[in-house]
């Protein structure tokens, strides 16, 4: 075999081997916090005063009054060039975003455990007019999904959004 071949032989073997070998992803060292999110849509929020969650999931139910916090969204302020390699993005970038009130409330009922079974969520409370908010109830699936990677174990997520036609499943969560 001339060198050529030597070379060819030499490189398949070393893409072969180093394709084959595993290597450990680190996951982040965060456990879930199981419960119901409930965000008040920002045009709805202002006639909101309290909030009474009730959730029900695989023969289990647990209700309490849940406190409502000002909603913020997160604006991505990009991310500065690494210098390795030249004027690309490597681990050495330095990404950054910012956060601002969004108008809606938010709030979370804590769960002991939640699941992928279907899940039964009901909102009351007061408004500030010192009416009663309209009882509402949803029947719904909450998500998984794996935001690190499968490596790092599936999360479950139930978020609801009231606004003042009712109760919905957050499509923006999971």
């Amino acid at each position: 075999m001339g060198k050529a071949g030597v070379l060819l032989a030499t490189i398949t073997t070393t893409v072969l081997v180093s394709g084959c070998q595993s290597f450990e992803v680190a996951c982040p060292s965060i456990a879930q916090a199981p419960g119901v999110a409930v965000t008040v849509a920002n045009d709805y929020a202002a006639a909101v005063k309290a909030l009474h969650v009730k959730a029900c999931q695989d023969g289990t139910c647990k209700a309490a009054d849940v406190q409502l916090v000002p909603g913020t969204a997160s604006a991505d302020q990009g991310c500065s060039p690494d210098a390795e390699p030249p004027g690309g993005y490597g681990p050495g970038s330095v990404c950054s975003a910012t956060s601002s009130p969004d108008g809606t409330k938010r709030g979370i009922l804590q769960l002991a455990t939640l699941s992928e079974s279907p899940l039964d969520v009901t909102v009351t409370g007061a408004l500030r007019d010192g009416k009663p908010l309209p009882s509402r109830t949803l029947h719904f699936t909450p998500k998984g999904n794996y935001p690190f990677g499968e490596q790092c174990g599936r999360f479950v997520s139930a978020s609801v959004v009231l606004n003042a036609a009712g109760l919905r499943q957050d499509g923006t969560a999971g």
